[in-house]
């Protein structure tokens, strides 16, 4: 289970020259808001630095940085050779898998994550940690995780269907009901030949009742599509029929039709 900010952890105050700090390719690669960056580093420059990055060393001249890369963009705005660091001791530092998950929350979480940014995340901690620890990290379910992975998720032996069978929406939707991957393998071979309405209605079933036989859900998905409206015309005295035997009941002509025919069926 990844560790977090919230347990208790120690570092040292230190001085290290800023080009020795590496940041994960996939926070590199983030968007930093470049007014927010040039506005941090005025603050930065007139009041001084008030909470230093964090970071866990790496190797002797290398130094990974786990929390504060707006702060650190902003001193290499400034100029800066050397920062100073909260370095974390080796009794707390991160293992791999835990100081990637680690950095890449805690520079998200620097505001509020919008959608964009919780997909981003939990696209890379879920390629990066895997989806328990993914979803462990980011304080969410696992199948929150997959809602914000959507077609990302879906397993190559799902997305061997698509296009040509399924859909992407239908593939995301399988997987997100069924996460066993040979189960829901087994279930898109059987509804590939369905229909477009009746293949999303026995989706809909599917994740209404994940564990019922495919038959069942076929056949509970049929009847939900069996034709529920429908037109009849009338001859002109059966329709001034109709009309006269609705006024005398006080309804719409065509909820008495209805009562006549549940009526009828009723007798069947």
């Amino acid at each position: 289970m990844a560790k977090h900010y919230q347990s208790p952890i120690t570092y040292h105050l230190r001085e290290i020259p800023i080009k020795q700090i590496k940041i994960w390719k996939d926070a590199q690669a983030r968007k930093l808001d470049r007014e927010g960056i040039a506005e941090l580093a005025r603050s930065i420059k007139t009041e001084g630095l008030q909470n230093p990055p964090m970071v866990q060393k790496e190797s002797k001249n290398s130094y990974l940085l786990m929390s504060g890369q707006r702060r650190l963009a902003a001193l290499k705005r400034l100029g800066a050779k050397k920062i100073p660091v909260l370095l974390l001791t080796q009794s707390t530092k991160y293992d791999l898998d835990d100081a990637k998950a680690a950095s890449v929350i805690e520079n998200l979480h620097r505001n509020k994550m919008n959608t964009k940014d919780m997909t981003s995340a939990c696209v890379f901690l879920n390629e990066s940690v895997g989806k328990t620890k993914a979803a462990q990290s980011l304080g969410i379910s696992q199948q929150t995780l997959k809602k914000y992975l959507g077609f990302a998720a879906v397993p190559d032996r799902l997305r061997e269907y698509v296009p040509r069978e399924l859909s992407r929406d239908d593939a995301t939707k399988l997987y997100q009901i069924i996460p066993n991957v040979p189960k829901a393998v087994r279930i898109a071979e059987k509804i590939i030949s369905l229909d477009q309405r009746l293949r999303k209605q026995y989706l809909h079933n599917l994740a209404k009742s994940p564990k019922s036989s495919h038959l069942k859900i076929l056949k509970n998905a049929k009847s939900r599509l069996l034709q529920r409206k429908v037109v009849l015309e009338l001859n002109k005295g059966n329709a001034r029929k109709l009309q006269s035997i609705a006024a005398r009941n006080d309804v719409e002509v065509t909820e008495m039709a209805g009562k006549i025919m549940s009526d009828y069926l009723k007798r069947r």
